[in-house]
């Protein structure tokens, strides 16, 4: 891969040869769910879209790692997203409180990583299943893309965990309130021993981020046959836990105010105090840093990870919430020169788009 060194090239090259086939595929699935035949999934379905571009914009810059596979890693990132971000509104926003519908719901996400796969009848404990086929087909599409993947066998394991991580979590998060916490501290528990010191809620973030899956495939999309388990376990060690922690803390920790209205997890409500959560954010950030010494591309890594924090706190929630905005300017100010240029060009984009 011919990454890009400096923030300038990274994102000239983002405006260029990414964000034009993510939205052009974005369009297709908006158009797929536009004829679902049932009215709320339908509204579920366009409104992840209208409402998470963000993620698979974000998201498919790893397939800047790809060279020539890089748009064939596009439409896998952007479908598997769109699942992710499909699938969370349907467990945030239905009714259903049933652990064993949203294991169902999200045993699609273990599918779209194993090609060859049967078809699941994923709405099997909702009464609401009348999709016209989209689930399967966005399914369908990520598992075409990696049935393409010489490295494919390699990055399998990898993938699962990850993705196991992750539904997991969506399971534990969406049950009834009273049991949420709960699930959350015993799931953390089975892996406590395994992971560096962090809290339940800590962990619960760093199992919510698909970026460890992006880069994998990105990385076996362009190496192929030479893919091996070395550099798996690299790419995996690196962005789980603190990257993808990082990550997901960011999401939280702007959308606070809108989680408090809705009712929704939070998992930045936990810290005893902003002082002890600023703390730990700049360990997260640290942490993050040191994992990816040993990735191949560092430099497009820690790009990322000034991105990440850029990109975020540029976010118009954050301006509305006076004490976030004070803690965002904080973590800008502490991050350095790339994440300022991050947080300017997200600032501006975010805004261009939304008026648009």
């Amino acid at each position: 891969m011919d990454a890009p060194a400096t923030p300038l090239l990274l994102m000239a090259k983002i405006y260029r040869q990414v964000l034009p086939p993510v939205h052009r595929e974005l369009k297709r699935w908006q158009t797929q769910a536009a004829a679902i035949p049932d009215s709320e999934l339908r509204k579920q379905a366009l409104d992840s879209i209208a409402g998470k571009t963000f993620h698979c914009e974000g998201g498919a810059i790893y397939s800047l790692i790809a060279g020539d596979r890089r748009e064939d890693v596009i439409a896998f990132i952007v479908a598997y997203q769109t699942i992710s971000d499909y699938l969370d509104n349907l467990c945030d926003r239905c009714d259903s409180l049933d652990p064993e519908d949203f294991r169902c719901l999200h045993e699609s996400m273990l599918h779209a990583l194993t090609p060859g796969a049967p078809d699941g009848d994923y709405y099997r404990f909702r009464s609401i299943c009348s999709d016209g086929g989209y689930l399967q087909q966005l399914v369908q599409t990520c598992q075409r893309v990696l049935a393409k993947l010489d490295g494919y066998s390699v990055i399998a394991p990898a993938l699962l965990e990850l993705a196991g991580f992750y539904c997991d979590l969506q399971v534990h998060k969406h049950v009834k309130r009273d049991q949420r916490v709960p699930r959350l501290m015993s799931w953390f528990q089975r892996y406590q021993n395994h992971l560096p010191e962090m809290s339940w809620y800590e962990f619960a973030a760093c199992s919510g981020s698909t970026l460890g899956i992006f880069c994998l495939v990105s990385y076996a999309a362009s190496r192929g046959s030479q893919m091996d388990q070395q550099l798996v376990a690299t790419i995996k060690d690196s962005y789980f836990p603190w990257v993808q922690g990082l990550h997901i803390l960011m999401d939280y920790f702007v959308d606070q105010e809108e989680d408090r209205q809705e009712g929704d997890l939070n998992f930045c409500f936990y810290y005893p105090s902003e002082a002890r959560m600023i703390e730990r954010f700049n360990h997260f950030i640290e942490e993050a840093d040191a994992s990816i010494e040993d990735m191949p591309d560092k430099k497009f890594h820690q790009m990322i990870n000034r991105g990440l924090l850029g990109v975020y706190l540029a976010d118009r929630k954050v301006s509305r919430q006076p004490t976030v905005r004070a803690l965002a300017r904080h973590l800008i100010r502490r991050s350095g020169g790339s994440a300022l240029f991050f947080f300017v060009n997200g600032w501006v984009y975010r805004r261009l788009r939304q008026s648009v």
